[in-house]
């Protein structure tokens, strides 16, 4: 059996298992109706599992509960990342693009849709530029050239995730970002952060790191073993004074698995303590990986079978977090960016 290195380049950034594991070893059930659509009024007030990996013990809480859990010595990582409008429709309607990156301000990665509409020499407008595709890699992106800088304010959208099913509004500029959002740069927004408020961001003891969340997360997994699965690369930074605060503390907490993908990223590549500075990742975490920094995990719900529930798994067991999800869905908890919880010790 292969090892599945997240790529050949950094062999050291996945861990490959004793025995082949199925993606669809990580499938759950999920009514419909408890996919969040829309967040709730108040950020804090949302629904908080709480699950104690020493002994199996699983609590329902408030996140604004988080502070009984704080303990002296700890630490808690956020992704500072700012979400960006990445989301563009032609003006005839016909063409969706999603900007996964920039060549120049006049040279765009793009998603597509339809694709085949969008061959190389075709063309495109939105509002008064056009943009013509000059090459189409592997993956499929196309790279566009506009002959003037698109209108990024009034064309731009958020390009929320397809099971919300729904475009976005104007109130999603400010929800669907954190409260400490500084760097834009993402797509989707790093959604373990969106239940902080000011105030309880004040109340912990936290510093940033910047994983600039990519088009890869809209991606399921369609390999059969996850072992064959290729996982985007996504750039962050690693400030100094985070990397300083890492070491000193008594008990990492990462809030969201990007947190989680810079800290063991930099953990397996150089060991402790974590080196300061600009780096990008395409680690694969599931189980059979060994944290190296994660201490504890704060994280909303995953979808069924993806790379992020996989992470989960890795971190506290799949047989507690499956049985957490089964409780979860029991209890009628809201799912996904813009729903409840998980808070893993």
């Amino acid at each position: 059996m292969k090892c599945c290195a997240a790529s050949k380049s950094s062999p050291a950034d996945s861990l490959c298992p004793h025995k082949a594991v199925r993606t669809v070893d990580f499938d759950y059930h999920l009514p419909e109706e408890l996919i969040a659509d829309r967040p709730l009024p108040d950020r804090a007030a949302s629904r908080m599992l709480v699950v104690h990996r020493d002994s199996g013990l699983i609590e329902h809480r408030r996140f604004s509960d988080i502070l009984d859990y704080v303990q002296p010595g700890d630490h808690f990582v956020l992704n500072d990342t700012k979400v960006i409008p990445a989301r563009y429709f032609s003006n005839d309607g016909g063409i969706e693009l999603v900007r996964a990156g920039m060549m120049g301000e006049l040279v765009w990665k793009c998603m597509v849709r339809p694709g085949k509409k969008m061959k190389i020499g075709r063309t495109v407008q939105v509002g008064e530029a056009t943009g013509t595709v000059e090459a189409i890699d592997d993956e499929g992106y196309r790279f566009i050239r506009w002959d003037k800088p698109v209108d990024v304010e009034t064309y731009g959208r958020l390009a929320l995730p397809h099971y919300m099913n729904r475009e976005s509004e104007p109130a999603d500029k400010e929800r669907y970002q954190t409260v400490y959002a500084a760097h834009e740069g993402a797509i989707a927004a790093p959604t373990a952060g969106l239940h902080f408020t000011p105030e309880i961001l004040a109340a912990v003891p936290h510093s940033f790191v910047t994983l600039h969340v990519g088009v890869g997360t809209f991606r399921p997994v369609k390999a059969e073993l996850i072992e064959d699965h290729h996982m985007h690369t996504e750039s962050f930074f690693m400030p100094e004074a985070t990397s300083a605060a890492i070491e000193a503390a008594q008990r990492v907490i990462a809030v969201g698995t990007t947190s989680v993908r810079v800290m063991e990223t930099l953990a397996a590549r150089h060991g402790r303590p974590l080196p300061p500075g600009y780096g990008d990742t395409n680690i694969f975490i599931y189980p059979g990986f060994e944290y190296k920094v994660t201490d504890a995990l704060l994280t909303n719900f995953h979808l069924p079978q993806s790379t992020l529930i996989m992470l989960v798994c890795a971190f506290a067991g799949k047989e507690l977090i499956m049985e957490a999800y089964r409780q979860a869905v029991e209890q009628r908890y809201r799912f996904f960016s813009y729903g409840d919880c998980m808070l893993i010790l």
